[in-house]
C-alpha cells in the first residue's frame, strides 16, 4: 500500500512546460529518477500538468517504464509480452486487461512477500507448493475469464494427482536448495 504523505494525502508534483518535475510537498525540482525511487519507496503521489491541471501520473509512470528498458541494462519486459501487449490494444479483451494485469502483480507480490518470509526462517516450510496451487488457481480463472465454458460446472480446481505431482516436484525442489545452501 502507498504511503500518504503527511497531510494524510498523495504528493503532488508539477510538470511544465520545460519538462521540469516540481514536488510540492518538499518544495524543490526533481527527475524521473526521483519519481522512480518514490515508486519503490510506496510513496503515494500523482503527476498534474502544471498549466492545465491535467493528471498525467500515467504517462510520466510510462515514461520511467520506456527509460528503464532504454537505458541499456537488463531489460524486465520480454519482446513476446510486448508484442501481446501492443495487440491487445484495440482487440476486443483490451477493457479486461488491467484488471487482470492488476491481479497478476498483486499474486506476484504476495508470493514474493511469501517466499521471502520463508527464506528468512531459513525455508523450514515448504512455500513453493502454496504458490505453485496460487498460481493454478488463478491461471484457472484466468482462463475462465477469457474463454467462458473452458471450465465445466462443478469441476474441482485441481485434481488431487495433479496436486500431489506438484507437491513431489516441490519436495524435489526444496531438497536441492537444502543441498545448495549447506
Amino acid at each position: 500500500m502507498a504511503k500518504r504523505a503527511d497531510d494524510g494525502g498523495a504528493v503532488v508534483i508539477k510538470k511544465y512546460a520545460n519538462r521540469r518535475l516540481y514536488n510540492t510537498g518538499t518544495s524543490s525540482y526533481i527527475t524521473l529518477d526521483d519519481i522512480a525511487m518514490m515508486v519503490r519507496e510506496e510513496r503515494d503521489f500523482r503527476v498534474v500538468d502544471a498549466k492545465s491541471g491535467d493528471d498525467i501520473t500515467h504517462q510520466i509512470l510510462t515514461q520511467i517504464i520506456l527509460d528503464q528498458e532504454s537505458s541499456g541494462k537488463q531489460q524486465m519486459l520480454p519482446v513476446s509480452f510486448l508484442r501481446d501487449l501492443i495487440g491487445m490494444y484495440g482487440n476486443s479483451m483490451q477493457s479486461m486487461i488491467p484488471g487482470y494485469l492488476e491481479a497478476s502483480m498483486a499474486s506476484f507480490r504476495k508470493n514474493r512477500e511469501e517466499l521471502a518470509a520463508a527464506w528468512s526462517k531459513g525455508l523450514s516450510a515448504n512455500p513453493f507448493a502454496r504458490i505453485a496451487e496460487t498460481n493454478i488457481a488463478m491461471m484457472r480463472a484466468a482462463a475462465e475469464a477469457f474463454l467462458p465454458g473452458s471450465k465445466p460446472s462443478g469441476a474441482p480446481v485441481a485434481k488431487d494427482e495433479d496436486l500431489s505431482a506438484l507437491r513431489e516436484q516441490m519436495a524435489e525442489m526444496q531438497k536441492k536448495l537444502d543441498r545448495l545452501s549447506k
